[in-house]
C-alpha cells in the first residue's frame, strides 16, 4: 500500500518520446526502479542511447555523480508489453489526445492494486477530465514536466477535482526526489505556463504569417530581449506537432476562444512531417 513516498519502489513511465525517456532517466537515478513501456522497439533503444548520452555529458558538466549513473544503469528496464507495467507510481507521457489518456489509465488501473498513484505529463488537458475515467480518481494527479526534463527544474503538480491530500504530498515529495521544484497549480487547460507561453508562440506565427518579419528575424529579436531561445527555435525543440496539439487542445477548451486559435501555418508543418529536432526539420533544418 503506498501511504507515503518511501512506499514507493517501481515508477512506470508510459511513452519513450521525448518527454517520457528523460522522465524514466530521472527516476532510474533517483533509485526507483523504472519500467519505460512504449510500443516501438526502436523507439526505445533510442531512448536508453538519449539518456544514457546525457547522463555522460552531465557527468563531464558536473551536474550527474558516478552514483546517479550506476543508479541509472541499476534501475532502468524497458518494455513493449502492456502487461508487464505493475507497479507503485506511474507517469503517462504519450500524445496529447484525452481518449488515449483515458483508455491507457483505464488499463492500468484494471491490472494493479488501488493503491498504485497515477499521473499524467498533459500540458494542457484537464486533470479532472483525465481522472474522470478511473474507478479511483483520488489517487490521480497531474506532474508536468518540461523539455528537456533532464534539464529544466519545474514540475507544475495538478490537483484534480477528485486528488486526495495525501497522493498529492506523495506526488510534490517524488518530484523533488527527482530533483524537481515542484509547484502546486489548479486544474485548468494548459494550467500555468502553457497558458502564459501560448501568446508567445501564436503571436510570433501571426507576425510571421503577416510578413511583418520572418522566422529568423523573430527569434532574433526575442533573443536579443533576453530569452534563450526564441519562439521558433523552441517550438522546433518541443516539437512543432506537439506544440501545435496543445494549442489545439486549450482552443478547444476555452471554447474556441479567438486568442488561442492555432495557425494554419504550423498545420501545415505538422501535416508535412517538419516536426522540428526530432524529425530534422521544422522552422529550421537539422544534421545529426
Amino acid at each position: 500500500m503506498v501511504r507515503s513516498i518511501d512506499d514507493i519502489r517501481t515508477v512506470v513511465v508510459i511513452g519513450a518520446g521525448t518527454m517520457g525517456r528523460g522522465i524514466a532517466q530521472l527516476a532510474a537515478m533517483a533509485g526507483f526502479h523504472t519500467i519505460l513501456y512504449d510500443i516501438d522497439a526502436n523507439t526505445l533503444d533510442e531512448a536508453l542511447e538519449v539518456a544514457r548520452r546525457n547522463i555522460e555529458k552531465g557527468i563531464r558538466r558536473g551536474k550527474v555523480s558516478d552514483q546517479e549513473a550506476k543508479n541509472f544503469e541499476k534501475n532502468i528496464s524497458t518494455t513493449q508489453e502492456f502487461d508487464d507495467l505493475v507497479g507503485d507510481f506511474f507517469i503517462e507521457a504519450v500524445l496529447e489526445k484525452a481518449a488515449l489518456k483515458k483508455d491507457i489509465f483505464q488499463r492500468l488501473e484494471a491490472q494493479n492494486s488501488s493503491d498504485a498513484i497515477f499521473t499524467s505529463n498533459t500540458s494542457s488537458i484537464p486533470i479532472s477530465a483525465i481522472g474522470s475515467a478511473l474507478q479511483h480518481p483520488e489517487r490521480f494527479a497531474g506532474m508536468h514536466f518540461f523539455n528537456p526534463p533532464h534539464i529544466m527544474k519545474l514540475v507544475e503538480v495538478v490537483r484534480g477535482a477528485a486528488t486526495c491530500d495525501n497522493v498529492f504530498q506523495i506526488v510534490m515529495e517524488m518530484a523533488q526526489q527527482m530533483g524537481k521544484i515542484p509547484v502546486e497549480v489548479k486544474d485548468a487547460p494548459g494550467f500555468v505556463v502553457n497558458r502564459v507561453a501560448r501568446p508567445f508562440y501564436l503571436e510570433a506565427l501571426r507576425i510571421m504569417e503577416e510578413g511583418v518579419a520572418d522566422f529568423q528575424a523573430i527569434d532574433a529579436l526575442a533573443e536579443s530581449f533576453g530569452f534563450r531561445m526564441g519562439p521558433f527555435r523552441l517550438m522546433d525543440l518541443i516539437g512543432v506537432d506537439t506544440n501545435h496539439s496543445v494549442t489545439v487542445s486549450m482552443f478547444e477548451s476555452f471554447f474556441y476562444e479567438d486568442r488561442f486559435r492555432p495557425s494554419r501555418t504550423q498545420q501545415r508543418y505538422v501535416d508535412a512531417g517538419w516536426w522540428g529536432q526530432k524529425t530534422g526539420r521544422g522552422f529550421y533544418v537539422y544534421t545529426k
